[in-house]
Protein backbone atom coordinates (compact mmCIF):
# COMPACT_ATOMS: atom_id res chain seq x y z
CA UNK A 1 0.00 0.00 0.00
CA UNK A 2 3.05 2.76 0.78
CA UNK A 3 4.98 1.76 -2.84
CA UNK A 4 1.44 2.44 -4.24
CA UNK A 5 0.73 6.11 -2.29
CA UNK A 6 4.22 7.07 -2.92
CA UNK A 7 4.40 6.37 -6.69
CA UNK A 8 0.76 8.13 -6.93
CA UNK A 9 2.74 11.46 -5.35
CA UNK A 10 6.18 11.07 -7.41
CA UNK A 11 3.29 11.05 -10.71
CA UNK A 12 1.55 13.43 -9.26
CA UNK A 13 4.44 15.84 -8.72
CA UNK A 14 5.70 14.86 -11.88
CA UNK A 15 2.37 16.03 -13.83
CA UNK A 16 2.05 19.27 -11.62
CA UNK A 17 5.76 20.15 -12.55
CA UNK A 18 4.76 19.44 -16.41
CA UNK A 19 1.39 21.41 -16.50
CA UNK A 20 3.33 24.37 -14.99
CA UNK A 21 6.23 24.13 -17.08
CA UNK A 22 3.37 24.57 -20.15
CA UNK A 23 2.55 27.95 -18.90
CA UNK A 24 -0.91 29.09 -17.53
CA UNK A 25 -3.76 29.16 -19.26
CA UNK A 26 -7.40 28.08 -18.69
CA UNK A 27 -8.63 24.64 -20.19
CA UNK A 28 -10.76 26.44 -22.61
CA UNK A 29 -7.84 28.56 -24.03
CA UNK A 30 -5.31 25.84 -24.83
CA UNK A 31 -4.41 24.94 -28.42
CA UNK A 32 -5.14 21.56 -29.97
CA UNK A 33 -1.58 20.25 -29.55
CA UNK A 34 -1.61 21.71 -25.57
CA UNK A 35 -5.11 19.59 -25.16
CA UNK A 36 -3.56 16.95 -26.42
CA UNK A 37 -0.46 16.39 -24.01
CA UNK A 38 -2.29 17.04 -21.16
CA UNK A 39 -4.79 14.33 -22.01
CA UNK A 40 -1.97 12.32 -22.56
CA UNK A 41 -0.09 12.77 -19.59
CA UNK A 42 -2.70 12.48 -17.57
CA UNK A 43 -3.44 8.77 -19.25
CA UNK A 44 0.33 7.96 -18.93
CA UNK A 45 0.47 8.95 -15.15
CA UNK A 46 -2.55 6.67 -14.24
CA UNK A 47 -1.74 3.47 -15.85
CA UNK A 48 1.46 3.52 -13.49
CA UNK A 49 0.13 4.39 -10.80
CA UNK A 50 -2.79 1.79 -10.65
CA UNK A 51 -0.56 -1.11 -12.02
CA UNK A 52 2.48 -1.58 -9.67
CA UNK A 53 3.12 -4.54 -11.76
CA UNK A 54 4.37 -1.60 -14.54
CA UNK A 55 7.84 0.58 -13.51
CA UNK A 56 7.66 3.77 -12.75
CA UNK A 57 10.20 4.74 -15.78
CA UNK A 58 7.16 3.62 -18.38
CA UNK A 59 4.99 6.19 -16.63
CA UNK A 60 7.70 9.08 -16.00
CA UNK A 61 9.57 8.65 -19.43
CA UNK A 62 7.18 8.95 -22.06
CA UNK A 63 5.46 12.02 -20.25
CA UNK A 64 8.92 14.11 -19.98
CA UNK A 65 8.51 12.85 -23.76
CA UNK A 66 5.53 14.59 -24.07
CA UNK A 67 6.57 17.61 -21.66
CA UNK A 68 9.16 18.19 -23.63
CA UNK A 69 7.68 17.63 -27.08
CA UNK A 70 4.53 20.63 -25.87
CA UNK A 71 7.32 22.99 -24.92
CA UNK A 72 9.76 22.52 -27.91
CA UNK A 73 5.98 23.37 -30.48
CA UNK A 74 5.38 25.79 -28.37
CA UNK A 75 8.48 27.73 -28.84
CA UNK A 76 8.32 27.05 -32.73
CA UNK A 77 5.07 28.45 -32.94
CA UNK A 78 6.13 31.62 -31.01
CA UNK A 79 9.42 32.07 -33.52
CA UNK A 80 7.49 31.05 -36.45
CA UNK A 81 4.08 32.32 -37.96
CA UNK A 82 3.85 29.95 -40.40
CA UNK A 83 4.74 26.94 -38.27
CA UNK A 84 1.79 28.55 -35.70
CA UNK A 85 -0.35 28.59 -38.94
CA UNK A 86 0.27 25.07 -39.42
CA UNK A 87 0.83 24.01 -35.55
CA UNK A 88 -2.08 25.76 -34.21
CA UNK A 89 -4.16 26.77 -36.92
CA UNK A 90 -5.68 30.23 -38.71
CA UNK A 91 -8.58 32.43 -37.12
CA UNK A 92 -11.74 31.80 -38.89
CA UNK A 93 -13.86 34.90 -39.83
CA UNK A 94 -17.68 33.81 -39.39
CA UNK A 95 -19.50 37.37 -39.41
CA UNK A 96 -17.76 39.59 -42.06
CA UNK A 97 -19.01 43.51 -41.93
CA UNK A 98 -22.71 42.51 -40.20
CA UNK A 99 -22.97 39.20 -42.79
CA UNK A 100 -22.75 35.64 -41.73
CA UNK A 101 -20.51 33.56 -43.79
CA UNK A 102 -22.09 30.74 -44.59
CA UNK A 103 -18.94 28.87 -46.02
CA UNK A 104 -16.91 29.39 -43.06
CA UNK A 105 -19.93 28.23 -40.75
CA UNK A 106 -19.74 25.03 -42.80
CA UNK A 107 -15.64 24.78 -43.21
CA UNK A 108 -15.61 24.89 -39.23
CA UNK A 109 -18.60 22.39 -38.46
CA UNK A 110 -19.63 25.13 -36.56
CA UNK A 111 -23.80 25.64 -36.46
CA UNK A 112 -25.96 28.75 -36.65
CA UNK A 113 -27.49 27.63 -33.41
CA UNK A 114 -23.66 27.71 -31.82
CA UNK A 115 -23.11 31.02 -32.94
CA UNK A 116 -26.00 32.26 -31.82
CA UNK A 117 -25.64 30.71 -28.20
CA UNK A 118 -22.01 32.45 -27.99
CA UNK A 119 -23.18 35.88 -29.00
CA UNK A 120 -25.68 35.63 -26.22
CA UNK A 121 -22.92 34.15 -24.42
CA UNK A 122 -20.85 37.41 -25.09
CA UNK A 123 -23.90 39.89 -24.23
CA UNK A 124 -25.04 40.01 -27.90
CA UNK A 125 -28.31 39.05 -28.04
CA UNK A 126 -29.05 40.32 -31.51
CA UNK A 127 -26.93 39.44 -34.22
CA UNK A 128 -27.68 42.44 -35.74
CA UNK A 129 -25.73 44.54 -33.89
CA UNK A 130 -22.04 42.95 -34.75
CA UNK A 131 -19.76 44.07 -37.46
CA UNK A 132 -17.10 41.09 -37.10
CA UNK A 133 -17.21 37.32 -35.57
CA UNK A 134 -13.83 35.17 -34.96
CA UNK A 135 -13.25 31.70 -34.45
CA UNK A 136 -10.13 31.92 -32.83
CA UNK A 137 -7.81 29.15 -32.82
CA UNK A 138 -8.61 28.20 -29.24
CA UNK A 139 -12.36 27.84 -30.09
CA UNK A 140 -13.39 31.00 -28.57
CA UNK A 141 -15.22 33.48 -30.26
CA UNK A 142 -14.39 36.68 -30.64
CA UNK A 143 -17.03 39.18 -31.01
CA UNK A 144 -16.66 43.19 -32.54
CA UNK A 145 -20.12 45.08 -31.96
CA UNK A 146 -21.13 47.69 -34.41
CA UNK A 147 -19.36 51.26 -33.87
CA UNK A 148 -22.67 52.48 -32.86
CA UNK A 149 -23.49 49.89 -30.93
CA UNK A 150 -20.60 50.06 -28.43
CA UNK A 151 -20.66 51.01 -24.85
CA UNK A 152 -19.19 54.50 -24.75
CA UNK A 153 -16.26 55.28 -22.70
CA UNK A 154 -14.82 58.47 -21.24
CA UNK A 155 -12.46 58.97 -24.05
CA UNK A 156 -15.54 59.41 -26.57
CA UNK A 157 -16.17 62.54 -24.60
CA UNK A 158 -12.75 64.06 -24.36
CA UNK A 159 -13.03 63.63 -20.31
CA UNK A 160 -9.72 63.06 -18.60
CA UNK A 161 -9.21 59.93 -15.62
CA UNK A 162 -7.28 59.52 -13.19
CA UNK A 163 -4.98 56.25 -12.76
CA UNK A 164 -6.28 53.36 -11.46
CA UNK A 165 -3.83 50.56 -10.14
CA UNK A 166 -3.94 47.57 -8.79
CA UNK A 167 -5.74 47.23 -4.92
CA UNK A 168 -3.33 45.58 -2.35
CA UNK A 169 -4.36 43.51 0.20
CA UNK A 170 -3.17 44.32 3.59
CA UNK A 171 -5.31 41.51 5.57
CA UNK A 172 -7.26 38.77 4.75
CA UNK A 173 -8.25 36.26 6.88
CA UNK A 174 -6.62 38.05 9.63
CA UNK A 175 -3.07 37.48 8.77
CA UNK A 176 -1.19 41.08 8.21
CA UNK A 177 0.60 41.25 4.74
CA UNK A 178 3.69 43.06 5.44
CA UNK A 179 4.97 43.15 1.74
CA UNK A 180 1.76 44.82 0.49
CA UNK A 181 2.18 47.35 3.59
CA UNK A 182 5.39 48.45 2.26
CA UNK A 183 4.46 48.87 -0.69
CA UNK A 184 1.52 50.64 -0.11
CA UNK A 185 4.06 53.31 1.62
CA UNK A 186 1.93 52.60 5.01
CA UNK A 187 2.44 51.13 8.20
CA UNK A 188 1.36 49.59 10.52
CA UNK A 189 -0.18 52.58 12.82
CA UNK A 190 -1.86 54.25 10.00
CA UNK A 191 -3.73 50.57 10.09
CA UNK A 192 -4.26 50.39 13.55
CA UNK A 193 -5.97 54.18 12.97
CA UNK A 194 -7.83 53.20 10.15
CA UNK A 195 -9.39 50.14 11.37
CA UNK A 196 -9.84 51.76 14.58
CA UNK A 197 -12.16 54.64 13.01
CA UNK A 198 -14.69 51.71 12.23
CA UNK A 199 -14.61 50.07 15.17
CA UNK A 200 -12.13 47.24 15.18
CA UNK A 201 -9.43 46.87 17.58
CA UNK A 202 -7.90 43.68 16.12
CA UNK A 203 -6.29 42.43 13.15
CA UNK A 204 -7.87 38.70 13.48
CA UNK A 205 -11.53 40.03 13.49
CA UNK A 206 -10.56 41.80 9.67
CA UNK A 207 -11.41 39.11 6.44
CA UNK A 208 -10.37 41.28 4.23
CA UNK A 209 -8.99 44.62 4.20
CA UNK A 210 -7.61 45.89 0.79
CA UNK A 211 -6.31 49.32 -0.82
CA UNK A 212 -6.77 51.42 -3.75
CA UNK A 213 -4.76 53.31 -5.37
CA UNK A 214 -6.99 56.43 -4.36
CA UNK A 215 -5.87 55.55 -0.69
CA UNK A 216 -9.48 54.34 -0.33
CA UNK A 217 -9.32 51.72 2.39
CA UNK A 218 -12.30 48.81 1.94
CA UNK A 219 -12.39 46.73 5.40
CA UNK A 220 -14.99 43.17 5.88
CA UNK A 221 -14.79 42.01 9.19
CA UNK A 222 -15.29 38.50 10.39
CA UNK A 223 -18.60 37.04 11.88
CA UNK A 224 -18.43 36.97 15.32
CA UNK A 225 -19.01 33.15 14.88
CA UNK A 226 -15.39 33.04 12.73
CA UNK A 227 -14.15 35.00 15.24
CA UNK A 228 -15.57 32.52 18.41
CA UNK A 229 -13.51 29.74 16.26
CA UNK A 230 -10.13 31.21 16.15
Amino acid sequence: MIIVVLRTLILYGLVIIALRLMGKREIGQLQPFELVVIIMISELAAIPSENIGVPLLSGIIPILVLLLTGITLAWISLKSERARAIICGTPSVLIERGKILEDELKKNRYSLTDLLEELRIKNVPNISEVEFAVLETNGQLSVFPKSQNRPTIPKDFMLKTQYEGLPLTLIMDGVLNQKNLRQSNKDLNWLMNELKKQKIDRLEGVLLASLDSSDTLFVQTKSSSNIKNK
